[in-house]
This record gives structure tokens, C-alpha cells and sequence, in this order.
């Protein structure tokens, strides 16, 4: 999955985009520590990456 479609996914689960830091969007939620994603182009997010974001989410 790529940083693009994660933020899709988490906007779709009530995250909002809060500010810009680079190449990195944090996500903050009401109630969550705000969560920083990385978004490197078109490259996939490395798997222990993905799965820690979203637990930090509360996706997965």
C-alpha cells in the first residue's frame, strides 16, 4: 500500500489532515495521538511500517 492510499483509507475512518512536515502528512484524530505518514512517491510502505500505522490508527 502506498502513503497516498493510506491517508485515502484513514480519511475514510474519520483521520484528518493536519499539517505537512516534509514528505510526511500527520493524520490527527480526536481522542488518538496524531500519526505521521510517510509519503515517498509512488513506492509501496515498507510491511512493519504499514501494520504500526495502523495500530497507532486503530484500524488493524
Amino acid at each position: 500500500m502506498k502513503g497516498k492510499e493510506l491517508v485515502k483509507l484513514m480519511k475514510e475512518q474519520g483521520w484528518v489532515l493536519d499539517r505537512i512536515l516534509g514528505s510526511h502528512h500527520i493524520m490527527v484524530k480526536e481522542g488518538k495521538r496524531p500519526v505521521p505518514v510517510p509519503i515517498h512517491g509512488n513506492k509501496d510502505l515498507n510491511k512493519s511500517l504499514l501494520h504500526r500505522i495502523l495500530k497507532q490508527a486503530g484500524i488493524k
